[in-house]
């Protein structure tokens, strides 16, 4: 994997704006500078921006953790982001998904051995992703299971981690040495 593009600027080589956007980083459930955040410091007032929006996409939510990190999983794959890949395929685990989850996802097949909600909330976003739409079967499954709320919550995660998988892509954001790597779709 090449080298990053942009690396991380110190908290002393920071401009006031981007100390204060990099603080409520610290401040944040995050409690550090992640990822993407590296790259979006360059531009404070976005950062602040994508970071409010991250905590309530990431942690304030109303869908259970494991769906969210499944969802975060099939975007990162639709972007083969391979940092976002390598971070939440490790969330994932921790948060009981199985590693044959994960794997047939890179794979880019639909994953066996789901609960219910998962399987229609990975199918949701799949085929938003392939179809840039939801076919009204779909949907409904999902309105009658998730309600509006939760939908707007499906699409939201494949929004923002859309966007983080955009820009840690050009970034080019490196994977630890260890990493698998995604293969390139």
């Amino acid at each position: 994997m090449e080298r990053s593009r942009l690396k991380p600027v110190s908290l002393d080589a920071m401009s006031p704006e981007q100390r204060r956007a990099a603080q409520a980083l610290l401040d944040g459930p995050r409690r550090a500078i992640p990822g993407p955040f590296h790259a979006l410091l360059r531009s404070p007032e976005l950062a602040d921006r994508v970071r409010s929006l991250g905590d309530y996409v990431r942690f304030a939510n109303s869908l259970p953790p494991r769906l969210c990190e499944l969802v975060i999983l099939r975007v990162a794959r639709y972007w083969t982001a391979q940092y976002e890949w390598f971070a939440h395929r490790r969330l994932s685990a921790e948060l009981g998904l199985a590693p044959s989850v994960a794997d047939a996802i890179a794979a880019g097949r639909r994953p066996e051995g789901l609960a219910a909600d998962e399987l229609l909330g990975f199918d949701f976003v799949d085929e938003l992703l392939k179809n840039r739409d939801v076919s009204d079967l779909t949907y409904n499954k999902a309105l009658e299971r998730f309600g509006e709320r939760g939908i707007v919550d499906l699409v939201s995660i494949a929004g923002y981690f859309s966007l983080v998988s955009l820009v840690l892509n050009t970034e080019r954001h490196e994977i630890p040495e260890d990493a698998v790597p995604l293969r390139t779709a």
